[in-house]
């Protein structure tokens, strides 16, 4: 069936750059023109309204989206005591095991985190309270024993031995990974299903599904893999693991995607040549040279894109190392064709020029998280204290990412940050490096097709022509032409040929 949308204008990041409908056939764009609209079966009139390419968030955790949303007031805690406030409202009527995301006590005017005698007050059912970031986990007691967490590497303790209720590396995987499997499917599904509903709500139409089975099982990626037709947008998965054999016989063509090399900045986990300003010790990173480079030759020889989670200037460096020593082991042939796997690295936050210059040379692609400068890259927020300016100032050098000719794609990182991509295009624009920032159209491309090249799906997402997926937007204004975009909602979103959302 034959569908035309009518608007005031549209823009296709293609050519003709402009037009004033959309004719579709079934998932596909069949033509985008001006004047006098063709025949078709069904007409969707839009009139004073703007049609943009769908959006496409290169880093999303799905199922983490939909347990965030279950409790979005945790981010809205200011004190440690306002936390555990609302994590008895919470709780209140929960039976078995509790998982919420989202603190931030970067926020807090003393990011002092409560105690475990404070958690084991709030319930008697096994409690889990993520940090935004994901790499930091508060937990009471009966979670961390009954997760067996306190056995792992990442267990804090106090100077008597007394567990603290903090947990990271090790013990914050296993941790989050004993709560994920005290979720059904249906569970699972639904969470999912929430998270894409959201995701549409605001104009986007593909997700790259970052999947992190130590955190939640392979079952969590078997799941969607089952039931992603039936969600109202289209998704790419990644998978985090180095176990290539696996990632074959699902018939998935990426792996890595947010596995970490190292953890976050927030967490105080993140991989750095110099020590935190606030914190003693540099972090550490997740893999031996040898073992990265096992992993990086391994899985790019059997044909697969990969990914890294890196942070840390040194975390950076050893991906980059890593994989410039795999480039210097393949013939003349097998040289030509590694620029064109475009094998990714996740954040990059803290790549000087130097670094820059030889992910380019590579030909690594970049996914970035521009919202992250805007919570916390700003004189005095997270990033100033952990690092100090002299480095927080360096970071997420979007401008230069693109002038040096690296291919640059954008996300959320939901649920670290709302699968919002005008707010990510408002984070572009106002980076807090003036020389740093985008302009509207550069980051609107950035989510569009820098995030569609970032999954080799340039030919069917990020622009509308002809024989392109049925994927756009249409709002109210010209989201290229109005001053602000944040806070802008679509009033009509379209995935592979569906009305999927509508205001």
């Amino acid at each position: 069936m034959r569908t035309l949308y009518r608007a005031s204008l549209v823009h296709t990041l293609s050519h003709p750059p402009k037009g004033e409908w959309v004719l579709i056939d079934g998932r596909h764009v069949q033509r985008v023109g001006s004047g006098e609209p063709p025949q078709s079966d069904r007409v969707i009139e839009l009139p004073g309204a703007t049609i943009i390419p769908g959006f496409v968030d290169a880093h999303v955790h799905l199922t983490g989206t939909g347990v965030h949303h279950q409790a979005p007031e945790v981010a809205s805690a200011r004190s440690p005591q306002e936390l555990i406030e609302i994590l008895r409202k919470v709780v209140k009527d929960k039976d078995g095991p509790v998982l919420v995301h989202g603190y931030d006590e970067s926020k807090w005017d003393r990011p002092e985190l409560p105690t475990i005698d404070e958690l084991d007050g709030v319930t008697e059912q096994p409690l889990a309270v993520v940090r935004v970031d994901g790499h930091l986990t508060l937990a009471n007691r009966r979670g961390l024993e009954e997760s067996g967490a306190l056995d792992a590497d990442g267990a804090e303790r106090d100077t008597d031995g007394y567990p603290t209720g903090t947990v990271t590396r090790e013990a914050n995987v296993r941790l989050r990974h004993w709560f994920q499997q005290h979720l059904a499917d249906h569970d699972v599904e639904e969470l999912q299903l929430d998270a894409a509903s959201l995701a549409v709500a605001h104009g986007v139409t593909c997700i790259h599904e970052m999947s992190m089975p130590k955190e939640r099982g392979m079952r969590d990626l078997e799941i969607l893999v089952r039931h992603r037709a039936r969600l109202p947008l289209d998704v790419v998965p990644y998978v985090a693991t180095t176990d290539v054999g696996r990632v074959l016989d699902l018939g998935l063509r990426r792996i890595g995607g947010d596995l970490p090399v190292d953890g976050s900045i927030g967490a105080r986990t993140a991989w750095l040549f110099e020590p935190f300003a606030d914190h003693e010790g540099s972090g550490a990173g997740y893999f031996g040279d040898d073992e990265l480079a096992e992993f990086f030759h391994g899985a790019h020889l059997a044909g697969l894109q990969v990914g890294v989670h890196a942070i840390g200037d040194a975390a950076i460096e050893q991906v980059a190392r890593t994989w410039e020593r795999v480039y210097q082991a393949l013939d003349s042939r097998e040289r030509r064709h590694f620029r064109a796997r475009r094998h990714r690295v996740e954040h990059f936050e803290m790549a000087d020029g130097a670094l820059v210059e030889r992910a380019a040379a590579l030909g690594l692609a970049i996914s970035v998280q521009p919202s992250f400068d805007a919570e916390w890259g700003h004189p005095g927020g997270l990033y100033d204290r952990g690092l100090g300016w002299g480095r927080a100032e360096g970071m997420n050098r979007f401008r230069t990412l693109l002038d040096r000719g690296l291919e640059v794609g954008a996300g959320s990182d939901s649920p670290i940050t709302i699968i919002d991509p005008l707010a990510g295009i408002a984070a572009f624009e106002g980076h807090h490096d003036p020389a740093q920032r985008l302009h509207r159209e550069e980051a609107v491309r950035a989510y569009t097709i820098g995030s569609a090249r970032l999954a080799h799906q340039e030919d069917k997402k990020g622009s509308l022509a002809p024989g392109m997926h049925a994927d756009f937007a249409a709002y109210e204004v010209d989201p290229m032409a109005v001053d602000s975009v944040e806070g802008l909602r679509p009033v009509l979103t379209v995935s592979l040929g569906r009305d999927v959302y509508a205001a």
